[in-house]
């Protein structure tokens, strides 16, 4: 289901299903890069440990 936007003489029609699927999948990238982030951290840690 969608949502229409009326801005002036435009109507946007917002798939709703393709944010939910496009905030989804930005949220597993910021995970694994925090992921990656503290592998990276332990790596060099026990380096210069």
């Amino acid at each position: 289901m969608g949502r229409l936007v009326i801005d002036g003489n435009s109507v946007y029609e917002i798939d709703e299903e393709c944010l939910r699927r496009r905030e989804n999948h930005e949220k597993r990238q910021e995970e694994t890069s925090q992921v990656y982030g503290m592998e990276e951290k332990i790596k060099y840690e026990n380096k210069h440990a």
